[in-house]
């Protein structure tokens, strides 16, 4: 049950971070890393980065970020598989 309270959790930080650096582009002002992005999608908020990237239109033109972000899936859903697959 913790385990889905942290993927809420940490979906909702990355959304607000990502929304944040789109508010920040527009405006020209400084801009959120992209490794704090990918820190946060590897920590668990992939899928709502990958949502946002496409409603909002941010990022996803560019292949040395997108394509990180969908490696981090990969990565994220073989891990969920073995998860579920050998521990449960």
């Amino acid at each position: 049950m913790y385990f889905l309270y942290y993927f809420c959790f940490i979906s909702v930080v990355s959304a607000l971070v990502f929304a944040f650096d789109k508010y920040r582009a527009k405006h020209a002002k400084w801009r959120v890393p992209e490794a704090t992005l990918h820190m946060l999608e590897a920590a668990g908020g992939v899928v709502a980065v990958l949502v946002l990237m496409y409603t909002i239109r941010h990022k996803n033109a560019k292949f040395s970020y997108y394509g990180v972000t969908y490696l981090i899936l990969v990565v994220w859903l073989a891990a969920l598989f073995l998860v579920w697959k050998y521990l449960l």
